[in-house]
């Protein structure tokens, strides 16, 4: 790394032609994962020693103590059937297209035998792209805009609180012109104070937050926040009244649609949510390499999900046909 940032061709490849020739086999994929997992080197989980022996499957045993620690161990490979290789050949399928990819264009690609198994790779690397203690949004000159939105495919309520959709609250940076980060979240209720406790979970306290004239965020200049509200019908131009936001919220809606054809299960829409806010937060990084990286350093810290925890059959998706859940 240099100074203390990863370097492409150094700590990532650059192309897939780079990751095949760099893991061809899980002993190399086990070391690079050894050196994502522990990156200041090696500690003992007993003794928290820091010598070791290397023993068979990726393995180190702690030369204090002798207690045996897997490299896999407690993150979403462990006890993988799978070679490693294949792994990281989805890895890298994922974050090298901006859009993402299905199931079921990871099940052609990496000729699995059946559509689940892609389905459970994919959430189990959902569930690697937050990172634990990810920075609040906000800060000094950078505004934050605060709504809610409502995605699936034709609604048969009517609109806002009354729809049928899926409630899903938004957060986005606005700095000048140009659109930031972004948070989101499903809201179990439309319209309720959940979205005030998502906003003091994702906002900095102190931030400018910007939000329609509805009257439970007037409760935000209470929380701490610098609040401005602007109610819609006095807007002349309705297209002024939040745009990072509606943009936000308008190219998460494409997404769905392009990539997932609006097969996303209530259920698991949380995890749908934090891929798009994986792939957004990361949308102008020049290399897809390092999204790679980023996902394998979160995937070594992020418990490991069984398909039994993974696949449920919801009673009511957000449409009826599309990729869906198995």
């Amino acid at each position: 790394m240099r100074n203390g940032h990863p370097e492409a061709g150094v700590d990532y490849p650059r192309t897939y032609a780079d990751l095949l020739a760099w893991f061809p086999d899980d002993e190399a994929c086990l070391e690079y994962l050894g050196r994502l997992r522990w990156p200041g080197g090696f500690a003992c989980p007993r003794c928290h020693a820091h010598a070791f022996w290397r023993t068979g499957g990726g393995q180190r045993m702690c030369r204090a103590c002798g207690r045996r620690t897997s490299v896999t161990a407690g993150t979403i490979f462990h006890r993988t059937r799978t070679p490693l290789a294949t792994w990281f050949a989805a890895v890298w399928f994922v974050t090298s297209q901006k859009g993402g990819v299905s199931a079921l264009g990871l099940q052609r690609v990496l000729g699995f035998g059946s559509y689940e198994t892609a389905w459970a790779w994919l959430h189990k690397l959902r569930r690697a792209m937050v990172r634990p203690g990810r920075d609040l949004l906000g800060g000094p000159g950078v505004v934050v805009e605060l709504d809610e939105t409502f995605i699936g495919g034709v609604s048969r309520g009517g609109y806002g609180a009354s729809t049928d959709k899926a409630c899903v609250m938004l957060a986005v940076e606005k700095n000048g012109r140009k659109i930031g980060r972004m948070r989101a979240a499903v809201a179990l209720r439309p319209g309720s104070k959940e979205i005030l406790e998502f906003a003091q979970q994702v906002i900095a306290p102190g931030s400018e937050v910007h939000t329609d004239g509805a009257q439970m965020f007037r409760r935000l200049t209470g929380l701490g926040y610098t609040h401005e509200r602007t109610v819609g019908m006095r807007t002349a131009d309705k297209e002024s009244l939040l745009p990072g936001l509606h943009m936000v919220a308008s190219l998460l809606k494409r997404w769905t649609i392009g990539t997932l054809h609006y097969g996303i299960s209530v259920e698991h829409l949380p995890y749908y949510l934090d891929e798009y806010t994986f792939r957004f937060n990361r949308r102008d990084s020049r290399s897809r390499g390092l999204l790679f990286y980023r996902l394998l350093q979160q995937a070594v810290a992020t418990d490991p999900h069984p398909l039994k925890e993974l696949t449920w059959q919801p009673p009511q998706a957000l449409a009826a046909e599309g990729e869906g859940d198995p």
